[in-house]
This record gives C-alpha cells, structure tokens and sequence, in this order.
C-alpha cells in the first residue's frame, strides 16, 4: 500500500523509520501490483531472491529496486534520501548543499552531489503540452555587471546581452503548467520552435520583444509594451510568468547565491517542478517525484559535464 499521509518531517521519519521500509515504498511505486520489471531487460521473467534482490532470467543479472534509479550505487541510507527529497521538494526555495549536509548528517560535497542527482529527476514534469490563455517571457540569470569588481566588469552587456547571464525562456497555461529551458539566444528562431513545439490551440500573451514576431502568423498574439510603461492591457499581461521568474531568482541569489551556466537546467527544473506541483500536498508531491526516479547521474558526468 503506497503511504502518502505525510506532511510533516516528522510523520516522514514514522512513516520510514528503517531502511526496509523505504525498500518496500519504493518497491510499491516503481512496480505497482507487484510486478516486478527487470532494468536489463522489461520483457524478462524475473526471479525473487533473498535480501531484497532479484535476478533477470534473460541476462542473468542481479538487481533491485534502486538500479538504475536515483538511488543506484549510493552508500546513503534511504531514510536520508527521503528526507533530502522531501526537503528539497517542500521548501518553497529549495535548500543549499551546506543546509542539507547539517540537516541529514552528511558532507557538505555529498550533500551537494545528492541534490544534483534529485534535480536530474526533476525534468520529466517540464515538457508538458499546453492551451488556453499561454503567457510567455524570457528572463536573464546572473551576477550583474555593476556589482562585479571594476576589473571582472565586461563591456556592453545591456538589455538582452547574454555575455555575462544567462538567456531562460518560459512558458506559462494559466491556471496550469509551467515550462522553463535555459536557451541559447531570444531570438525568433529559438523562441518560436520552443513555443511550437509545446502550445497548442491557444492564445499567447507576451510584451512586445521582437523575438516574438512570428508568433502572430502561427497564434491569436496579443503583447503589453513594457517599453512605454503598459503592463496590464484587460487580460493581455506577462504577470503569471514574471511571478515565477521573482520567486526562482529569489531562490537562485538566496538560498544557493550561484549557479554555473551548464547547471542551470538543473536548478530551473527544480523551480519548475515545485511550481507545477503547488496544489499537491507534500506526500503527493513527495511520491509524485519518487514515481519518477528512474535516472541514474553518476558524479564523473556530473562534473564533466
């Protein structure tokens, strides 16, 4: 029976008070019913063995329910893997490495490796198809040029120049899901595919960017002139998705200060899933991102990535 009755830190640590208990949740979401999928090969029959393992008929195999998975190969109880995700998922801001080290009792670099391998996960909820009434804006994260030291400043980097931030464009169904994907440029090619490819049937708001140009060929597209003070035109504004934008940068300059270019999408999907997931309740949420696990991010990919 799949527990999701926990909303609180402490009925988490009732709910799995021992690495056997966390064994048999896990079991109960990965495969539901009981039916036990091989990682090495679905189609093979499977066969039970002692101490919580199984074995692949076709590839001879051993495995359990953590290969393959987020939890593959780590030496970290599970019970401190659940309470890092519940953390993590829970807080409106997420939680620095260096927090979460003293939190569960672990390194601060294990602690940051952990949270890495949980944002890995986060992505499957920030490919979702979207109608309606869609919002959509592109914003820039990093240091800005005039808090640096005189001799780090970098020549015109004003407006949209990503020489020193970094270009994250987003799409929000109001009322409903929220994509975000850091991108190379705002330009229109780049911003029309990305809104192709996942709106359909629907009427976008946007300002007046010219890297929305095309869209008016395509969609009914209506857009605010931010650059002439309009900001709210009846139901033509960008608000929904410049909330998001407050609240992840805010979370991005308090809670982790910096974040490097090539792991941004990690830190943008985490931003993604909590706001994708706000009517959840937190064991919702909790199993919601358990049920989607199934990705492994070794620590030399991490780094060489």
């Amino acid at each position: 029976m799949i527990k999701n009755d926990f909303n609180t830190i402490l009925e988490l640590l009732q709910a799995f008070p021992d690495e056997q208990t966390c064994i048999d949740h896990l079991e109960s979401l990965r495969w539901p019913n009981g039916h036990v999928v091989s990682p090495f090969d679905a189609s093979s029959k499977v066969y039970k063995c002692a101490g919580n393992k199984y074995r692949c008929k076709v590839s001879g195999k051993y495995f359990n329910v953590k290969t393959g998975a987020l939890f593959d190969n780590t030496k970290v109880k599970l019970q401190k893997w659940f309470l890092a995700i519940w953390l993590v998922t829970s807080h409106k801001k997420g939680i620095s490495s260096v927090q979460l080290s003293k939190d569960i009792g672990v390194t601060q670099k294990s602690s940051w490796f952990m949270l890495q391998r949980i944002r890995n996960c986060f992505g499957f909820d920030n490919e979702n198809q979207i109608s309606n009434e869609v919002e959509v804006d592109e914003t820039y994260v990093g240091g800005k040029n005039k808090n640096k030291h005189i001799g780090k400043r970098i020549g015109g980097t004003q407006g949209r120049s990503t020489k020193d931030k970094a270009p994250v464009f987003g799409m929000v169904e109001r009322g409903e899901k929220l994509n975000a994907k850091h991108v190379s440029d705002v330009g229109i090619k780049t911003l029309t595919a990305e809104i192709v490819k996942h709106v359909k049937d629907a009427t976008i708001y946007s300002d007046e960017w010219l890297g929305y140009n095309a869209l008016k060929r395509i969609y009914d597209h209506q857009f605010v002139k931010h650059g002439a003070g309009q900001y709210v035109d009846g139901k033509v504004h960008t608000n929904t998705i410049e909330g998001f934008w407050s609240l992840m940068k805010r979370g991005i300059l308090g809670i982790y200060h910096f974040t490097s270019v090539k792991h941004l999408q990690f830190y943008v999907d985490e931003f993604v899933f909590r706001y994708n997931t706000r009517d959840n309740n937190e064991g919702q949420r909790f199993n919601l991102f358990l049920s989607n696990t199934e990705k492994r991010l070794k620590y030399q990919d991490l780094i060489n990535a």
